[in-house]
């Protein structure tokens, strides 16, 4: 069936702020996008806008089964989401609190990499533009403060804490933890992600370079740089070289 015009001025205009999946499921046939992910993405949107989930499942009620077209992901994207999934869910823990939100940002990240897995592939780096997506849904989810990431309640996750079991010693790790990661959170993007990976959950170097598609050296050279920021800024009277990062 084809899209009507009314329909598609609704989606245009924003009418009641948030399009049904009649709309989008059509616009998705025109376009030959998948199903599957892009329902999912939907409906989380959905419920986000605080849309009742008795009106989603009205809204999906009268369209074509999500399971007639695109019903399974390219066989290349699955094998890339298995071998990511784990370490992509311990970014999004440092930032996120909610343990079930944390899931379904990697699901969604997965879901718009399967809607744009060509794009994915034609690009520089498919590991590169798969953590792009990765970091702009994490951070749509992470609280904010001044426009910069706050995420101190990761410092009770570090791996040094779970270490520690007198209190004296764990409270002062504490503080130190967390004033740490405020001033990471000045970090320009690349260092700020390799030093997430590598001190808060110690990822290898080599790991950290095929997660997000930069070359190791250059991974070693954001942690340097950053380093060098952190240190001259939590400790400025040991440090005389100037604190840009």
């Amino acid at each position: 069936m084809p899209l009507a015009k009314s329909k598609l001025s609704e989606l245009l205009r924003g009418a009641n702020l948030y399009p049904r999946w009649e709309i989008v499921s059509r616009l998705a046939t025109l376009l030959g996008l998948p199903y599957v992910p892009l329902h999912r993405l939907w409906k989380q949107a959905a419920l986000e806008a605080h849309k009742s989930r008795d009106w989603v499942d009205r809204s999906t009620d009268n369209t074509t089964a999500l399971t007639t077209t695109h019903a399974a992901p390219p066989i290349d994207h699955r094998a890339f989401c298995e071998d990511v999934e784990q370490d992509y869910l311990l970014y999004a823990q440092a930032f996120i609190p909610d343990g079930c939100q944390c899931e379904a940002a990697v699901t969604d990240t997965f879901d718009i990499l399967w809607l744009s897995w060509n794009d994915a592939l034609a690009s520089a780096d498919t590991r590169r533009f798969a953590w792009e997506v990765l970091r702009r849904t994490v951070m749509s989810r992470t609280p904010h403060i001044d426009g910069r990431p706050c995420f101190s309640q990761a410092a009770f996750d570090t791996v040094e804490l779970t270490y520690l079991t007198d209190e004296e010693a764990r409270t002062h790790q504490l503080t130190e933890t967390i004033a740490l990661f405020q001033v990471m959170s000045r970090l320009p993007v690349n260092q700020f992600d390799v030093m997430a990976l590598r001190i808060l959950w110690r990822m290898p170097t080599e790991r950290v370079s095929e997660l997000l598609g930069l070359a190791p050296a250059l991974v070693r050279s954001s942690q340097r740089h950053a380093e060098h920021f952190l240190k001259s800024t939590l400790y400025p009277l040991e440090n005389d070289e100037g604190t840009t990062p």
